[in-house]
């Protein structure tokens, strides 16, 4: 899963600081802290014809989220700043260290610290879209299917703001991790090697995105490999059931030639596949 964001980054292009990208780049802003540590995402603001709307990348794979210097990354939002969109790079608590709660929880402030800060990044706060691959997919349906309102009465002033997207992308992503932890008898060896699933089964059904799907989730878009041998494509089939059941707004794309990492021109179509969703769902008000 780690490596699935790198082979992304394979294929967009290579930016310089020298070049002018038409995009302003805020980086490391600080949504929170935990354990004296400040949890960060870099702000991508197109610098002409921007729409207002707010995409948030999850920086994860494995569940484990790294730092790069955000020039380095810039490509691959591109066919989203193109269009208009400001882009946030979402990091969390990283595994080892942090486990899938903790994850969970710093994306959900993530979204509320944004959807307060929205005048200051010159964004409408309901129109708000978010996208992951693999670990980062999961989380992005998470955000998708178990948001709330926020609580009034919070302390924090952060906690007051909901949570709510009104846009998931979620390539590859794993929907039931259940079937992921050690107590499932037909778990996959190659998860033993992802500490971030060292969960108990009733913690890993209380963040599995397939078991929240209700009416008000966000719409949302699919798309997986078939040949996905580390995330089989039922991942994606059955939570598409779901929203079908639950009459959501979706679509699965499935890659007939692409596993875990999608073959360049699979992952180009699903790049431009993915803009055009967020253009249907948050553009086209």
């Amino acid at each position: 899963m780690r490596t699935f964001i790198a082979v992304c980054l394979l294929l967009v292009p290579t930016i310089t600081v020298a070049e002018d990208t038409g995009v302003s780049i805020t980086p490391d802003v600080v949504y929170g802290h935990k354990d004296g540590l400040a949890l960060t995402f870099d702000v991508f603001t197109p610098k002409h014809d921007a729409k207002g709307i707010g995409i948030l990348f999850m920086v994860s794979g494995g569940w484990y989220s790294h730092w790069a210097p955000p020039e380095q990354v810039q490509g691959l939002f591109k066919p989203l700043t193109d269009k208009g969109f400001t882009v946030f790079a979402v990091r969390h608590g990283s595994s080892p260290r942090y486990g899938i709660p903790d994850a969970v929880s710093d994306v959900r402030r993530s979204v509320r610290f944004i959807r307060k800060n929205a005048d200051k990044y010159k964004i409408d706060p309901n129109r708000l879209g978010v996208f992951g691959m693999s670990a980062g997919g999961h989380l992005s349906l998470m955000l998708g299917t178990t948001a709330d309102e926020g609580n009034p009465d919070d302390k924090d002033p952060v906690g007051r703001f909901s949570d709510r997207v009104q846009a998931v992308v979620a390539f590859v992503a794993p929907t039931d991790l259940t079937i992921m932890v050690k107590d499932h008898p037909q778990r996959l060896p190659a998860y033993a090697n992802f500490p971030a699933l060292d969960l108990g089964m009733k913690e890993a059904e209380s963040h599995s995105p397939l078991k929240y799907v209700t009416p008000d989730d966000a719409p949302t878009l699919l798309l997986a490999g078939a040949k996905d041998d580390l995330v089989p494509i039922d991942h994606s089939r059955k939570i598409q059931a779901e929203f079908d059941a639950k009459k959501i707004p979706n679509q699965l794309i499935e890659y007939e030639n692409s596993g875990h990492g999608f073959v360049p021109e699979d992952m180009q179509q699903a790049v431009t596949e993915m803009a055009a969703w967020f253009e249907k769902h948050l553009a086209e008000q």
